[in-house]
């Protein structure tokens, strides 16, 4: 599977990875490569693999078999220190000290990861996520978006090269998550790589150059525009004011339409080759029809549709 970056330029590059616990299979033979500055999704099903996956690029368990890079280091035993000190890992759960304030969990953290110049990085990370206000506060006292920004700013002490994002903003609010949203381009436009997990489609579909589905094996992977027009053939939604009498004699032959169906009350969904040239001869065929013509749009599949379609197919795989 190609995987869209060019040779030398990959921040994270894996071969054939697996992982088994005795003899169940976390995911096997998984390969991808992640380019420098490159917001990557990836996405799966509960138990799908993507949590174990973030755990053995970060070097928190071994793969079983397979190679990779993480941040140009080999992924090996011996290479562990040498990769955490390149990466970041942001878990689901932020993980904090609900006693302390947030200068002094940012002023721990920095002690275990032996960060230089502890001060100005605990500084540089509170301005990052808007929180140089907050230092004072008690963490026990934030909302849980506040508290996902100081788990962000502590990913950020050690100046990763590689972000992992674990469902950052699992059980937030719309706007709570629209703020780590915001945090997340802003870590684009600094130049750091961030591979994000997420349940959230639409999440993904905003944030991802790029998305990977896995259920415990990779099943696809590309930019989400490229993936909708691979899984989804071209439609046009058609919508007047009252049945046609004869759809077939009206949309039969005419220039980039393959075929059609009905879409509900007096709504039609037309196969299309080329929108831009089916539509309007679709709507010059309607006026001569007499017809009125309510709307004739492009119809949209989401991520969602993509993500489901996979998803959908490996469970009848297993089912058969």
């Amino acid at each position: 599977m190609s995987s869209g970056t060019a040779e030398g330029t990959a921040a994270l590059s894996v071969r054939d990875l697996s992982k088994r616990f005795g003899d169940r299979v976390a995911f096997e033979h998984v390969s991808f490569e992640v380019a420098r500055g490159e917001i990557f999704g990836f996405l799966g099903p509960n138990g799908a693999g993507k949590t174990t996956t973030v755990r053995t690029l970060g070097t928190l368990i071994a793969p079983t078999s397979g190679s990779g890079t993480v941040a140009g280091i080999p992924l090996t035993p011996d290479n562990g220190v040498a990769i955490r000190r390149r990466i970041a890992i942001m878990p689901e759960s932020p993980g904090l000290y609900l006693r302390l304030s947030v200068a002094e969990n940012l002023a721990c953290f920095a002690d275990l990861y032996e960060v230089p110049k502890p001060r100005e990085r605990i500084d540089s990370a509170l301005r990052a996520v808007n929180l140089a206000e907050r230092t004072r506060d008690i963490c026990g006292t934030l909302s849980k978006g506040l508290r996902q920004r100081v788990a962000l700013a502590r990913a950020l002490l050690s100046d990763p090269e590689v972000l992992f994002l674990d469902e950052p903003t699992s059980g937030l609010d719309p706007v709570a998550a629209r703020d780590v949203h915001e945090l997340i381009d802003g870590l684009r436009r600094r130049g750091v790589t961030i591979f994000l997990t997420t349940h959230r489609l639409e999440e993904a579909e905003r944030l991802c150059d790029r998305v990977a589905i896995l259920n415990t094996t990779l099943r696809t992977i590309g930019r989400p525009s490229e993936l909708r027009e691979q899984l989804f053939t071209r439609t046009l939604t058609v919508r007047v004011a009252a049945v046609l009498p004869d759809p077939d004699r009206v949309f039969a032959g005419l220039p980039a339409v393959d075929g059609w169906h009905p879409d509900g009350s007096a709504g039609y969904v037309l196969a299309v080759t080329d929108p831009t040239v089916a539509a309007p001869a679709v709507a010059r065929a309607l006026v001569t029809a007499g017809a009125d013509v309510l709307s004739i749009g492009e119809s949209h599949h989401s991520l969602e549709d993509v993500y489901l379609q996979f998803v959908d197919e490996d469970s009848e795989a297993r089912r058969g």
